[in-house]
């Protein structure tokens, strides 16, 4: 017997065991995650009556905007946390289009080390580089070898793949865990990050960010995209959940109560400085709850009602506080980062290729849709001279997000570097020691804003995003987040869908690549196939 979507729902539902009239989902936090699962449910508004409560004040979790001063930084507002992400984020892109909003794309140019013999970038050939050919090389014939043997090389951390192969001290630090740390956001643990996220940096077709390049490691100028405000974008969609029905809370704190056979029994109470609303408390019964906060939060509003394996697989999710500084001063930008084009980094042009990329780079920059003409670098590490597995990243926001280009104009000259606004991430305050941050003019400092970011530990591949299928669904719990797996806006997107899925809700096909991932994230996190579509997308 065959089913459509829709008959496939109702038996799914029609069987659970709970049910009796509409099913009372509620849904702890508002992030990418949370909304995601929301909106997919609000799909279903005669099977699901949905509830989100986050304690923030806003929509969104860590992907917010700040206002600026347009007429002294170029621009009125600026994304601050998630800045932009690449092609493989289907999901994310499609609920932007949804609601007006086009991420915008961008020619990538990055900016590593500080120095001739420590830098390197994708824009024009250098030193470092030419250095390095040969284990450029040796790291291709690497990556294939982590692919076909996953299961045992898969798992182990990056410095010990990089030992076990004999890469140099200086090739790793200066180039390979520079160039994770950045991408996929692991920071300073990157070299305990499982080896799986390099290989799938570059191989894996739902997660790479681009193809490996055998001469110079990063492809020239690859195409990325910026997205649009944040705030903006999060809060129409927000006012989208509320028409169809979706009860969301904000400033609210939440304490589970029960977790059984009558469902998941909270109280809640209104987070506000006022003693009349603070006394405000109620308690509620939901048919099934997803959380949609970090793991660590999970596990303490979960508290005594948690089971071992939650314990077990929520307790193996390392978190570190990193702090962004949002600032103006170029003098201090360029003392730790290279951020304007100098012939003393150029390696010599042996081929009509380089000679080809020297001269994009020495032209004077001039602003275009898709990013720029000459060199203008957006995303910037260094490492530390003291401990040089450990860096700091940075943002050219002024070159990067599509807004200040917008306002500049199309074949406009660039702004001079002390017009420009800046990020500078200082990751993990255990090695606050190490950071630079008050070597920034106060008076330029724009914004201050601490993220607590969980670390791709080799651990958490093999305790944590196995784990995940023998915990969520049970309980009546379900659970989603980018700590599910790897820390992007995608996965967190993919998250929410995949446990809105697992309630009953319909997978809505709309790419075959996007439903490709879909579809591989709901094996590994909840152990469920997903019944593909026999054709693909012409």
């Amino acid at each position: 017997m065959t089913f459509d979507c829709d008959q496939r729902l109702l038996v799914k539902i029609k069987y659970h065991p709970i049910m009796a009239g509409k099913k009372k989902v509620l849904i702890i936090g508002a992030g990418a995650a949370g909304m995601s699962c929301a909106s997919t449910l609000a799909n279903h508004p005669d099977i699901f009556d949905v509830t989100i409560i986050d304690t923030d004040s806003h929509t969104g979790g860590q992907a917010t905007s700040i206002a600026l001063d347009e007429s002294q930084q170029g621009a009125s507002w600026l994304n601050d946390g998630v800045q932009g992400g690449s092609a493989i984020f289907r999901h994310t892109f499609r609920f932007f289009r949804k609601y007006g909003y086009e991420p915008q794309p961008v020619k990538l140019q990055v900016s590593f080390g500080k120095g001739r013999s420590n830098f390197w970038t994708n824009v024009f050939p250098s030193a470092l580089v030419d250095r390095h050919s040969g284990e450029i090389k040796k790291l291709g014939r690497v990556l294939k070898c982590i692919k076909y043997l996953m299961p045992f090389l898969g798992i182990m951390p990056v410095k010990v793949i990089l030992k076990v192969f004999r890469f140099s001290n200086d090739f790793n630090n200066k180039m390979v865990l520079p160039l994770l740390a950045l991408f996929l956001g692991t920071g300073n643990q990157t070299p305990n990050v499982s080896s799986v996220l390099l290989e799938r940096l570059f191989d894996d077709p739902q997660m790479r960010l681009w193809e490996y390049d055998p001469d110079t490691l990063l492809p020239n100028l690859p195409l990325m995209y910026t997205f649009p405000k944040l705030g903006d974008f999060y809060r129409d969609w927000a006012a989208d959940l509320r028409v169809k029905g979706v009860d969301i809370r904000l400033n609210t704190s939440v304490a589970i109560l029960e977790r059984g056979k009558k469902g998941v029994v909270i109280q809640t109470k209104p987070a506000s400085d006022n003693s009349a609303l603070q006394s405000e408390e109620s308690t509620e019964t939901f048919d099934e709850m997803v959380l949609c906060c970090p793991a660590d939060e999970a596990k303490k509003l979960l508290d005594r009602h948690a089971t071992w394996r939650e314990k077990y697989v929520l307790g193996g999710v390392k978190f570190f506080n990193d702090i962004t500084i949002t600032h103006s001063d170029s003098n201090y930008f360029q003392s730790i980062f290279e951020a304007q084009y100098d012939p003393d980094l150029c390696a010599q042009s042996t081929t009509k290729e380089r000679e080809d990329q020297i001269a994009f780079a020495e032209q004077q920059p001039v602003c275009q849709k898709d990013g720029w003409q000459g060199f203008r670098p957006m995303y910037f590490t260094h490492s530390f001279a003291s401990d040089p597995e450990k860096i700091e990243m940075g943002f050219d926001c002024t070159n990067y997000q599509h807004q200040f280009r917008e306002k500049l104009g199309e074949d406009q000259p660039a702004l001079p570097l002390d017009k420009h606004i800046f990020q500078t991430i200082y990751l993990n305050d255990q090695h606050k020691d190490l950071w630079t941050w008050n070597e920034i003019e106060p008076s330029k400092i724009i914004a201050r804003k601490w993220w607590h970011q969980f670390g791709h530990r080799w651990q958490h591949y093999l305790r944590v995003v196995p784990g995940m299928m023998f915990i969520n669904g049970r309980n009546r719990t379900l659970y989603a987040g980018s700590w599910t797996m790897v820390n992007m806006h995608e996965i967190a997107c993919i998250s929410g869908i995949a446990a809105a899925h697992q309630l009953g809700a319909t997978y809505e096909p709309f790419d075959y690549f996007a439903e490709d991932f879909f579809a591989k994230y709901l094996l590994v996190c909840h152990g469920t196939r997903y019944q593909r579509r026999k054709q693909k997308d012409t």
